[in-house]
């Protein structure tokens, strides 16, 4: 019997506390979800770390609320550490009180009778910048405080830090030590941490504006629509990732003003691949860092270190394959023109957000299954991909070999076979997503990269404003972006599991 089953509403991905997805088996559940439907809400055990605060965060906060009599009926929210409280703090113009924990937990305590406006700006820049509390770290926090017992898991015996960071120097090449990997707590907090760390050194310059470059992950394009100096000067789009003639048209036009480059390789979710040689030679000639992401596909299918000056990378997806950690990393290429001052920018940026060291453990137990994972994931992938091409019900499949980029992503992939396990497909017309989505034996939640093949509507999750109104739909057929976009994340099941799960479903 197929291993491949339909999961409850709620239930957690992997079924396990500190799980970073959720299943959302059907689109009214989609849909309740990002409408908040308490009829849907009250049965989910818990979400994405950053987008549903995780039940012992909450907790914790109940407590402290309890216990001080000046927090009472107050909104308080928990951050990866005093600097982020701080920084949080600074965001909301001080509109706050700092509540101290311990050196991985700080609260922010949000005015009595602060209005929605001021909870949803705190609840945006923890979800865009990734440092909200961990939940590990809550977890141990309402242990010592005799609220609970912590559930066994297996960690790392040793130096789990070292562990991490010499896997993933090893991985990225080019004479990378392990002291030259930052790890923060999630993908997000290494992106927020480059941005940080570019503008340090470009913003003395002058250099203060932001390109990005095609349709990114909707937190790095939050990150950087809001949070450089000026946004309404300071952001700018180049929406065709292929078309690196007109990007240099771009830069030329604001010579001597753009900080960086963010580009994810591939992208997500249509998983374009950029001459990525061309775009760094492009962007060093004018001066301009160019960060690459290439979460999508992992460093270790694709060699992007030596054409980035900065590389940042969500370490929940492949890495921590069991999908139970949330951390991240961010390095400093040593081919960067800007190496020997975005090194020690980087540290201290990425210092602002300390890992928890459970998270650590459980990432460093995981980690050397990395390799093996992502070549069984590697072999399904093509046969799942070609399945969809060639089905009469499938309207468009955008995966690593798509005959657009798949010279590009090719130039960097470390075997002939790295093809990375993302797939995004929509349905022809007339085919009905709540039809096929209902009714594929898949987990269908939030996430990429793990052991668990994974498939959500990706638009609805990601951008539920634009898909509900004509005018949002509209504009993402601009960007080229089916509204109604299908994003899965082959995992290790047999592929013909999956292909026949898929086929169940389409019929």
């Amino acid at each position: 019997m197929s291993a491949l089953v339909h999961r409850p509403l709620g239930q957690r991905i992997p079924d396990r506390l500190h799980a970073v997805s959720c299943s959302l088996p059907t689109m009214r559940d989609v849909i309740g979800y990002e409408e908040k439907d308490p009829a849907v809400t009250s049965r989910m055990s818990s979400g994405y770390p950053r987008f549903v605060v995780h039940p012992l965060l909450r907790q914790v906060a109940a407590i402290l609320r309890g216990e001080q009599p000046a927090l009472a009926n107050r909104e308080l929210w928990l951050c990866a550490g005093p600097a982020v409280a701080a920084a949080l703090l600074a965001h909301l113009g001080g509109e706050g009180e700092i509540v101290p924990l311990d050196a991985w937990l700080t609260g922010l305590a949000l005015p009595a009778g602060a209005d929605a406006d001021l909870s949803n700006r705190a609840r945006r820049y923890l979800q865009h910048t990734g440092a909200f509390g961990s939940s590990r770290a809550a977890e141990d926090w309402l242990a010592a405080h005799g609220q609970l017992a912590v559930a066994p898991e297996p960690g790392f015996a040793g130096d789990a830090a070292d562990q991490v960071r010499r896997t993933l120097a090893a991985a990225l090449g080019h004479g990378l030590g392990a002291a030259d990997v930052h790890l923060v707590p999630s993908g997000m907090a290494a992106t927020f941490a480059a941005f940080e760390a570019v503008n340090a050194v470009q913003a003395p310059r002058g250099r203060t504006r932001w390109v990005q470059l095609g349709w990114l992950y909707l937190d790095t394009i939050a990150i950087l629509q809001k949070l450089t100096a000026r946004p309404a000067e300071d952001y700018l789009h180049h929406a065709d990732v292929f078309d690196l003639d007109g990007l240099a048209r771009l830069l030329d036009a604001h010579a001597g003003r753009v900080a960086g480059v963010l580009a994810e390789v591939p992208t997500n979710p249509l998983i374009q691949t950029p001459a990525l040689a061309a775009l760094s030679a492009l962007c060093r000639a004018r001066g301009v860092a160019l960060v690459v992401d290439p979460t999508i596909a992992s460093p270790f299918n694709l060699d992007v270190l030596p054409h980035a000056d900065v590389v940042v990378n969500s370490l929940t997806k492949y890495t921590a394959s069991e999908g139970d950690v949330i951390l991240g990393a961010a390095v400093v290429s040593p081919s960067s023109p800007l190496a020997t001052e975005l090194r020690p920018a980087l540290a201290v940026s990425a210092a602002l957000a300390p890992v928890y060291p459970r998270d650590l453990a459980r990432l460093a137990v995981q980690i050397d299954a990395t390799p093996a994972l992502i070549a069984r994931i590697n072999a399904s992938t093509p046969r799942v991909a070609e399945f969809l091409r060639a089905h009469p019900k499938v309207a468009e499949v955008h995966w690593s070999g798509h005959p657009a980029s798949a010279a590009n992503y090719a130039a960097l992939a470390r075997t002939p076979g790295s093809a990375g396990s993302m797939i995004s497909f929509a349905l022809k017309d007339g085919v009905a997503l709540a039809s096929f989505y209902d009714r594929v034996r898949l987990a269908k939640g939030p996430s990429f990269g793990l052991t668990t093949s994974l498939l959500c509507p990706f638009m609805y999750l990601a951008h539920y404003d634009l898909v509900t109104t004509p005018e949002g739909r509209e504009y993402l057929t601009q960007q080229g972006i089916h509204p109604e976009l299908l994003r899965l994340s082959v995992g290790t099941e047999p592929a013909e599991e999956i292909i026949a799960a898929l086929a169940e479903a389409l019929e």
